[in-house]
């Protein structure tokens, strides 16, 4: 696996989905477990460090040709751009090791390079108007969260620490920023303005939170904290206020995703043995089995008018993109590939599904209409 060169590596994984030794430290390019996600986090004497863990046509069409490392394809707010972090220069004799920033058409074209840094820059997200993008970056040697205006000018540092902070994305209103900082010990969220300042502390359990998800409303902020290999779903009001274990289990449930509503999350647990998708809502009138294969379910992705679940699944022998209902039923197999296809993204006008396909140790971004 690639590794950001930030100065701490040991044996302790907190994955922000749930927790696999076969997935977690180590290396080899070895097929990834479906419930691993685009981040983990080890720990050593108390310090953190990230390393890296989309017409009625349904055939993808490939965008990145020629590159061995595309990941997490975001899409702006009115779909005409995709962005991503990659290493490009990983053929080349004076590869560095660390990844950037691009952005290009959901064709393919117009490739850009946001950011061209010896340090590793990574984890995209658009700010809501599409006009600035958040990231993670050690180009200060720590891992620390900065914004930048859509075309890669006017870089900021919004968190200066001797902490690990990762960015989860913008408040919907973007004015503020969602944060898992290890300022405090663990891994707690914080919300902080784009400038770094009003940093308000949202949780403080014992565990590690993190892929966190601010509600589309703003009300609201769901996320999982992993204690050991116990992994919980929380909902925790903005300001920090009403915290609720949703899941309350033992075991693990992970990923939470917001419905459109602000009402339903999707989230992945292995309560019947294996990796399975749920919904559930937030005031616990009803929890909805998606799958029930027997197989490794994961990585749930709302569609835009919350009525389908885009999701990946190993049901069929291989890592594949499928589509359900969001009550479980019409599961339809969207991708056929002996490549493993990871994490779907909807475009915002639910017509088109960006994701990532392993191919022989390199990963590459598809289009594919739905």
């Amino acid at each position: 696996m690639m590794r950001f060169t930030h100065p701490a590596a040991i044996l302790i994984c907190v994955i922000a989905a749930f927790v696999s030794a076969a997935a977690g430290c180590g290396g080899g390019q070895a097929t990834p477990k479906l419930y691993n996600r685009l981040i983990f986090l080890t720990r050593q004497s108390g310090d953190y460090d990230i390393r890296l863990r989309t017409s009625n046509d349904r055939q993808p069409v490939e965008l990145g040709r020629v590159l061995p490392w595309d990941s997490q394809p975001v899409w702006s707010p009115d779909g005409s751009r995709i962005a991503f972090y990659s290493d490009r220069n990983f053929n080349l004799p004076d590869r560095d090791d660390n990844v950037d920033l691009y952005v290009m058409a959901p064709d393919g074209s117009g490739l850009t390079r946001l950011t061209n840094d010896p340090a590793s820059d990574a984890f995209p997200y658009w700010s809501p108007d599409g006009q600035r993008l958040a990231f993670y970056s050690e180009r200060d040697g720590q891992g620390d969260v900065y914004i930048m205006n859509a075309d890669g000018s006017g870089v900021k540092r919004v968190t200066d620490d001797a902490a690990l902070d990762i960015p989860y994305g913008w408040s919907p209103d973007g004015q503020k920023l969602l944060v898992s900082s290890g300022r405090s010990g663990n891994l707690d969220l914080f919300t902080m303005k784009t400038d770094g300042g009003d940093v308000k502390r949202v949780t403080s359990l014992e565990g590690d939170d993190v892929a966190a998800q601010w509600s589309p409303d703003g009300s609201q902020i769901a996320f999982e904290s992993a204690t050991g290999r116990n992994v919980e779903v929380y909902v925790v009001n903005a300001d920090g206020s009403n915290l609720v274990d949703l899941t309350l289990r033992p075991l693990r449930d992970a990923h939470p995703v917001w419905a459109p509503d602000s009402v339903r999350l999707a989230f992945v647990s292995d309560r019947t043995a294996d990796s399975e998708i749920y919904v559930m809502d937030t005031n616990y009138s009803f929890l909805t089995q998606v799958t029930a294969v027997q197989r490794e379910d994961a990585w749930p992705a709302w569609s835009p008018d919350g009525t389908q679940l885009a999701f990946v699944s190993d049901r069929d022998n291989n890592h594949e993109i499928y589509l359900a209902n969001a009550d479980g039923t019409g599961q339809t197999r969207l991708t056929n590939d002996p490549n493993p296809d990871l994490s779907p993204e909807w475009s915002p006008d639910g017509s088109r599904l960006a994701f990532v396909r392993y191919r022989g140790g390199r990963r590459d971004i598809y289009v594919m209409n739905v």
